[in-house]
């Protein structure tokens, strides 16, 4: 309890009121409630892309990590998402657009690609925002349910 009390007390409440209503503003962590919320999420998840938050070391990497699961709830509950596994959708779309491994530079080496193909390896929050941006599809298709 003691240790609790010493964290509670050191924590300026105020400040990180202030600090989360200035993210607030442009990102909502609140949940995503509305279409017009939904592309102001994905704008925000381009650009923290852009600033360089896929690098899982980035200070913002969490802040991405944390609105690519806002925009794949939202998905989920307002998008028809076909049925099918995050690597059977990529598959499908890489064949709609006629494209090879090596053109799924968004995912990493040729084989990076590969071990995400043959299911061993998982998409990671960065990628699958690339993907989200190159394919025009809602996050969630390549999130495993």
């Amino acid at each position: 309890m003691e240790q609790a009390t010493l964290v509670r007390d050191a924590i300026d409440w105020n400040e990180l009121a202030d600090h989360l209503n200035a993210v607030t503003v442009h990102i909502p962590v609140g949940g995503i409630t509305s279409p017009e919320e939904y592309d102001r999420a994905v704008d925000a998840m381009n650009a923290l892309m852009d600033a360089g938050a896929g690098d899982e070391d980035h200070s913002l990497a969490g802040l991405l990590h944390l609105l690519g699961g806002l925009i794949g709830d939202y998905d989920d509950a307002h998008h028809q998402i076909p049925k099918g596994s995050p690597v059977s959708v990529l598959r499908f779309l890489m064949e709609q657009h006629g494209l090879h491994q090596r053109d799924l530079v968004e995912i990493g080496s040729q084989g990076v690609v590969s071990e995400v193909l043959n299911g061993r390896r998982q998409l990671n929050v960065a990628q699958i925002a690339r993907l989200s941006k190159r394919f025009g599809v809602g996050a969630g298709v390549f999130i495993e349910a």
